[in-house]
């Protein structure tokens, strides 16, 4: 240990700034940020997606529906004569 180091004080006062370390540093934090701002928009995605396939089903399911409730009483009309 050097003698300047024995006086006291912060620890970045005397030790070299390794400028390439703080480099990768702030650069492993911004993927990660960037990482977890994907991740939410894929979560937004899937949800809008659940949604919009709720939404189509329920329009085949309505369209199922309006024939049925037409052709019902053709077909029991018919069965009639």
């Amino acid at each position: 240990m050097s003698g300047r180091r024995d006086v006291g004080g912060s620890r970045y006062l005397y030790d070299s700034f390794d400028a390439a370390h703080a480099r990768i540093d702030a650069n492993e934090r911004v993927a990660e940020e960037r990482w977890n701002g994907l991740e939410r928009r894929l979560e937004r995605i899937d949800l809008s997606l659940d949604r919009l396939e709720k939404r189509l089903w329920l329009t085949v399911y309505g369209v199922a529906t309006i024939v049925l409730s037409q052709l019902l009483p053709r077909l029991l009309a018919g069965f009639g004569q």
